[in-house]
């Protein structure tokens, strides 16, 4: 595996740049005002000195716009390496399961007790390599889709109950883990967007809300209409919260805290990206804090109301 790159000698290296063609070009200038000052043809001089000057801010900007592009391109690679790490753990785990499971089956006699359980082990592994293809094609689509000015008014309640629902199947948790307050009174709440797209953002948001709060995850998503005319979701949950510096970065794609080959909740960095994404093709927008009282973390989703 090609070693990963560290973003401190590029820094080093144009900080060390900018700074000497800043030093350069001040000495320059001050030279060069000196003789212009000191000779008969000084409008020579100013002439030159002020292409020069040109030349000189030209060249620090390039270098300025060349470091910023390393260090983002570095990052990056940074990013897709974590994601390789990731969906690598995520489709060797499984695998590895499943075939022990089966080798089991085939070498020795077992119980019908111990064969309906490794059924069930097998189905859960099975179901999660399911999920790992489902969220990299979610990505895909969301990737190359064009963002649509037509967007459908969808009920809300039933799109996070099924959310809700498909979270607790997957970490086999209690149905009062997750608490829903969603308004029953009056007219529905229903929020401008597609309806497959919603349920990957509440899925994305309610997956993680109780992945990152095990052992006892206590889950509370909350509607509301706004007075501006918008609906805005809430998804808190009791896990250890999100330091402030982070919190605008696990939005953006690849993106997972910590490294991978030392953290042991599965992912892949990409749910809060499309959650992000999506968000903002049905035109809302998606914001993260720090719970009240800690610890824990809210989501919090505002969409156009349908």
């Amino acid at each position: 595996m090609e070693p990963r790159r560290s973003l401190g000698w590029p820094i080093i290296l144009g900080v060390v740049l900018i700074g000497s063609i800043i030093a350069l070009g001040v000495g320059w200038v001050l030279v060069s005002i000196a003789a212009a000052l000191g000779s008969k043809n000084a409008a020579f001089y100013w002439a030159i000195l002020g292409v020069g000057v040109a030349l000189l801010v030209l060249v620090l900007a390039g270098v300025i716009v060349y470091l910023a592009l390393t260090v983002k391109a570095i990052a990056l690679s940074q990013r897709q390496s974590n994601f390789i790490d990731s969906v690598t753990h995520e489709l060797k785990s499984p695998l590895a399961s499943l075939k022990l499971y089966l080798q089991t089956l085939t070498r020795r006699p077992v119980s019908p007790e111990q064969q309906a359980d490794f059924h069930r082990f097998m189905l859960h592994d099975v179901e999660r390599l399911d999920t790992l293809i489902d969220h990299l094609l979610d990505a895909a689509k969301t990737l190359q889709r064009r963002p649509s000015r037509a967007m459908v008014a969808t009920p809300l309640a039933p799109v996070l109950e099924r959310a809700r629902d498909a979270a607790l199947h997957r970490h086999g948790v209690p149905a009062a883990t997750i608490r829903l307050d969603v308004p029953a009174a009056g007219a529905p709440l229903a929020v401008r967007g597609r309806e497959a797209d919603l349920e990957i953002v509440f899925r994305n948001l309610l997956d993680n809300a109780v992945k990152y709060s095990l052992p006892e995850p206590q889950v509370e998503v909350t509607a509301a209409a706004t007075a501006s005319g918008r609906v805005l979701v809430r998804v808190a949950d009791n896990g250890p919260g999100i330091p402030i510096a982070d919190r605008t970065q696990i939005f953006r794609r690849f993106v997972r805290l910590g490294s991978e080959l030392e953290r042991s909740t599965p992912g892949t960095g990409l749910g809060l990206f499309l959650v992000k994404s999506l968000v903002g093709q049905m035109r809302g927008k998606v914001d993260v804090r720090g719970r009240t009282p800690p610890p824990g973390t809210v989501f919090e989703v505002e969409l156009p109301a349908g």
